[in-house]
């Protein structure tokens, strides 16, 4: 069978097993020439080709529910549900995502882009079906990442206790395919999901309930602690069986015969099972075996070589710019540390792991531990700088008011990836934090922007007082290299850039190079406009917007956020508390709706952020 001819996964039902195989080599072809071309998250869903085939072939999707973590390892999925035709506009503007989404095929049951979540909405379908007495199956496919996740051990603890026919596969991708997957292994993964073993088992267990006093139970501890031991000997489910989950594996995650039978098996039995699948990441590349992380999400590359097709010479990420800054300072204070959620190289600790590795803590996919965490240590004399991307810093929101900021403790929050991500779309797009952010009291919250700045207030921060988080986008600095190091940074008040008399324009953060362009056209039209660099957040500078609001009568904002709670609803708070009545404001930022993937600028464009639509808007106003 050709992959252009499967159109839903009723389209591989009757294929052999041989049949598979090639629609599994077909199928690494497509998302390599894919994401070769694009970019994209290549070696999970590269690792999860075989168990993909398997779970559509065994499970009857729309109506089995197939819930996914995260959406990394979901190129397959799409592949195999109708969107092969589509799947050259994976994570381009207008195109299919590169996440799970409810609204763009029937067979994404459950959006995801964030890790942890699959057990917990798999548990909500199994109830839901039983409440309307339906007849369907369940399953959670959650990787060893996720595990790391404290969510997904609450979801574990409720579906053990909450006796719910589901099954879970546990995609773990650290282990090589080691000796317990094996012949031992295989005979005892055969009988124990074994239908006529499982009656047994059960017709057992009612017999000898039913043995009178003491007897009954001593029999029935024999036989479970004789079934134990065996597993025990080759297994590591014991955790997942005290929690009353039937546990089978390790399976190894490319045989497809194998993981058929076992899936077969285990969607009959009563009560939640998990399946524990070892697979390879990368497997069908050789690059991204050697190197799975550098292959989780990548640029255009050579498929051929594995090596990024990167035009000349590149100005520096901005995240390895707060990377090195943060390396240096931690070499000459003792007390900085560096804290991570799963996200080294993304956040750039892994600049700071290479040279000090006893001063970055990965905590894995944790983000309300990492900022407790970091709560604790800077209780007895650490500075924590917290790196975490500003969507995923959305999960720490308690743990930021209730262990940071109502302790008045000093931790420094760097939130990568603020403001429109691009190609990873809205489950990425960090378009809360100002709002978020601005409302725990007593945090300093600064956006730079220029990579200068970034540095600056990386540097800054370590010495301020109480909670600081400092934010910026993803993308590259403006210039190759780094400017000399500004001699004091003038803390808590905004930058004046230009200085005019008929408009006030008041950029946050990177936005300011958009008005920078605003700027320019208005002063072709004859405007003289104030350009300031607001650097701060909050607080704002009474007195330095005090002086800038007495000279203008037309005040405009523009950020990266949603308009509702950001930057310019801190500027509209801080008019009306001076009692100011005569003067325009216009707030340019994000709308009160999710926005859709595609390329930043294109997206600035669409929805009228970029510099030249803010002036032409602003023109029609006046």
């Amino acid at each position: 069978m050709e992959l252009k001819d499967v159109k839903s996964p009723q389209d591989i039902k009757h294929c052999s097993v041989e049949e598979l195989y090639s629609l599994a080599a077909q199928v690494r072809e497509t998302i390599i020439g894919q994401v070769a071309k694009h970019g994209g998250h290549l070696a999970s869903s590269l690792g999860v080709v075989e168990l993909t085939l398997a779970l559509h072939y065994v499970f009857n999707a729309p109506d089995d529910k197939l819930v996914w973590d995260v959406g990394h390892q979901a190129y397959v999925h799409k592949l195999l549900t109708g969107r092969y035709d589509r799947f050259d506009t994976l994570r381009q503007q207008n195109g299919i995502s590169g996440f799970l989404k409810r609204y763009e095929s029937e067979y994404d049951c459950f959006g995801a882009g964030h890790a942890t979540t699959s057990i917990s909405a798999a548990l909500g379908f199994a109830v839901a079906r039983n409440h309307f007495e339906r007849n369907n199956n369940v399953v959670a496919i959650i990787g060893d990442g996720s595990m790391t996740g404290g969510m997904a051990y609450e979801a574990l603890n409720n579906a053990g206790l909450a006796k719910q026919n589901m099954t879970i596969i546990l995609n773990d991708n650290k282990m090589s395919i080691a000796p317990n997957v094996g012949g031992f292994s295989k005979y005892l993964n055969r009988v124990i999901s074994d239908p006529v073993y499982n009656k047994m088992r059960s017709d057992l267990d009612r017999l000898m309930k039913r043995l009178p006093g003491i007897l009954g139970s001593r029999f029935r501890d024999l036989f479970l602690q004789v079934e134990n031991a065996a597993k025990n000997a080759v297994k590591p489910g014991t955790f997942f069986e005290d929690l009353g989950i039937r546990y089978f594996g390790p399976i190894d995650g490319h045989d497809i015969n194998e993981l058929i039978m076992i899936l077969e098996r285990v969607k009959h039995q009563p009560g939640p099972c998990l399946v524990h699948v070892l697979t390879e990441k990368g497997r069908g590349l050789d690059a991204a075996e050697k190197n799975p992380t550098k292959f989780h999400g990548c640029g255009p590359f050579d498929p051929e070589s594995g090596l990024p097709l990167a035009p000349g010479k590149k100005n520096p990420s901005l995240t390895s710019v707060f990377g090195n800054t943060l390396l240096e300072l931690a070499k000459k204070d003792n007390r900085i540390m560096g804290i991570t959620a799963a996200m080294p190289t993304g956040c750039g600790m892994d600049i700071v792991a290479k040279e000090l590795p006893d001063r970055v803590i990965d905590v894995g996919i944790a983000e309300e531990h990492a900022v407790t965490f970091a709560a604790g240590l800077a209780c007895d004399g650490v500075v924590p700088v917290v790196a975490i991307y500003s969507s995923f810093m959305q999960r720490a929101y308690d743990q930021i008011i209730h262990d940071i900021a109502l302790q008045n403790l000093h931790v420094v929050l760097v939130l990568d990836r603020a403001g429109l991500v691009g190609a990873d779309g809205p489950t990425h797009h960090g378009t809360f934090d100002l709002s978020f952010l601005r409302t725990v009291p007593g945090l300093t919250l600064m956006a730079p922007s220029n990579e200068n700045e970034l540095r600056d207030m990386i540097t800054a921060s370590i010495n301020m007082e109480g909670p600081v988080a400092i934010r910026y986008p993803r993308g590259t600095a403006l210039a190759e290299e780094l400017a000399e190091p500004a001699e004091t940074f003038d803390a808590k008040r905004p930058k004046i850039l230009e200085q005019g008399k008929d408009i006030l324009l008041l950029g946050a953060g990177f936005m300011t190079n958009e008005l920078k362009k605003t700027a320019e056209v208005l002063k072709q039209n004859g405007y003289s406009p104030t350009l300031v660099d607001a650097r701060f957040i909050k607080p704002l500078d009474e007195d330095c917007y005090r002086s800038l609001f007495d000279s203008h009568k037309v005040i405009v904002t523009l950020e990266d956020n949603t308009r509702i709670g950001g930057y310019g609803s801190a500027v509209l708070d801080l008019l009306t508390d001076l009692g100011y009545t005569d003067k325009k404001l216009f707030r340019f930022g994000l709308p009160d709706s999710f926005v859709e993937q595609g390329n930043i600028q294109d997206l600035y464009k669409l929805l009228k952020i970029d510099g030249e639509s803010v002036a032409k808007q602003l023109m029609e106003k006046l």
